[in-house]
């Protein structure tokens, strides 16, 4: 099993005590090295993968709000080079008749809102990495109980389990949208509707396999063309995460998954990225064939622009 031990950090002062000499320049010491070096700090790396999340929502933040002060009332969105407006556009947000964005006010909440929370998840951040313990065994209440080894299966899927969940509230909360508050956007209809989502599983679980409408398609999932099947994917989908969610906190690996699954730093990040990958190649064929996810009247009808991209960024992220 591949180990990060050729790589661990003696610092000089740990070098000297056990009689040995410290390196000169180590792995750890190169400034491209990033958080690979809090590997074994599971308090610190929890504080960067924090701040790295308060990066993100306060990007979303301020984007949205430099694409509200130049919006355009007269001109499509796509033209515009928007990024993240047609998105909420999408989710019924300031969209009047045939896609027409009506109202901005909504826009400028949500992207104050973003920046807000950016702040306290950036606090939270900065606790993790400067005020809190460097191992969460170390810490306070229930923190020990996220303590991890890269090595011990059973509390990396303990962990794996709550992202799941998380996940899961995620899609939920898209449903919730579209059935309860307010509705999401219909490309055919060109209107704001709430969705009485399909709950049968057996046509939504037929699109993976490329089976819509009673036939099969090339194009798979993103051959779905209503936003019931879309919403209730959402659900189905939801449900999984969170059953699954439950199954990783309270079970453990098994047998075969222990000899087959390599259990280390290195190996649980590819896996990771592998999954983006997978994601942004996925999105990719549904910016390009799914009007019903990406409406042409926010995204434009040719889309293989946005498109491409994702792909290139899920090939880069794969290798």
């Amino acid at each position: 099993m591949y180990t990060y031990q050729k790589y661990k950090y003696e610092s000089p002062k740990a070098a000297q005590a056990s009689g040995g000499t410290a390196s000169v320049s180590t792995f750890d010491d190169q400034w491209w090295v990033g958080n690979i070096r809090l590997r074994d700090l599971s308090g610190s790396l929890l504080g960067a993968h924090i701040a790295h999340g308060a990066l993100i929502v306060f990007w979303a933040g301020a984007i949205t709000l430099l694409e509200v002060a130049r919006f355009v009332p007269d001109i499509p969105l796509y033209e515009q080079g928007m990024i993240l407006l047609p998105h909420l556009a999408s989710l019924g947000w300031g969209v009047g008749p045939d896609g027409t964005v009506v109202d901005t006010y909504p826009y400028f909440v949500i992207g104050v809102l973003h920046l807000v929370s950016s702040a306290v998840v950036g606090a939270g951040g900065l606790y993790h990495t400067f005020g809190g313990p460097g191992d969460l065994k170390e810490g306070p209440a229930r923190a020990p109980k996220f303590h991890y080894d890269w090595s011990d299966g059973n509390k990396l899927t303990f962990i794996f389990g709550h992202h799941l969940i998380f996940l899961g509230v995620g899609a939920f909360l898209f449903v919730l949208k579209a059935t309860v508050f307010g509705g999401i956007f219909d490309a055919t209809l060109g209107e704001v509707r709430t969705v009485s989502p399909t709950l049968n599983p057996f046509p939504l679980l037929g699109y993976i396999a490329g089976i819509a409408d009673g036939g099969w398609t090339i194009q798979g999932m993103t051959s779905v063309s209503n936003l019931e099947d879309l919403v209730g994917g959402h659900i189905l989908i939801g449900a999984i995460e969170i059953l699954g969610g439950l199954w990783h906190i309270f079970s453990a690996p098994f047998g075969w998954v222990k000899s087959r699954v390599i259990f280390s730093g290195e190996a649980i990040l590819s896996y990771s990225l592998v999954g983006l990958a997978w994601m942004g190649i996925l999105s990719a064929f549904f910016v390009l064939n799914s009007d019903v996810a990406y409406p042409p009247q926010f995204y434009g009808a040719e889309r293989s622009g946005g498109a491409s991209v994702q792909i290139v960024l899920g090939f880069i992220l794969l290798g």
